[in-house]
């Protein structure tokens, strides 16, 4: 099963991060979190990563309607996208798939809200592909 909606795109690493964000944003989400994973290991653990980020997207409304049917469903949230250099001129941008999100809390009356947000995320992957 896979986990992960993705997309490649023939962009730089930060004009991806930078279409990401558009997207996304096309989209109706806001950026809660950001994480630069090679940043952060390399301070950890001082191993080096290619440049990657983890994006928290949120969409207000889905998350609201969300954990009004089961509160704990918010130990999932926000939506994490990650960016992450392949090579300069390629990046793979991948987003938790929210149905494999359903699969973990079991809850049907998530559906629709699962879908929602899966149709947002695929539109937002299918933008970026657009870009290259």
């Amino acid at each position: 099963m896979t986990y992960t909606l993705s997309t490649t795109v023939a962009m730089s690493y930060d004009d991806t991060v930078a279409a990401t964000r558009t997207a996304l944003a096309d989209q109706g989400f806001g950026i809660l979190t950001e994480i630069d994973l090679a940043a952060t290991m390399k301070a950890k653990l001082d191993v080096d990563l290619p440049p990657q980020i983890i994006l928290g997207a949120c969409r207000p409304p889905l998350a609201y309607e969300a954990i009004q049917v089961d509160p704990s469903i918010a130990a999932v949230l926000p939506c994490n996208v990650v960016v992450r250099s392949v090579d300069d001129a390629t990046t793979i941008v991948e987003a938790f798939d929210p149905d494999a999100m359903m699969g973990l809390a079991g809850a049907g009356a998530l559906d629709t809200v699962a879908a929602d947000a899966k149709q947002r995320l695929t539109a937002a992957l299918a933008a970026l592909s657009q870009e290259d």
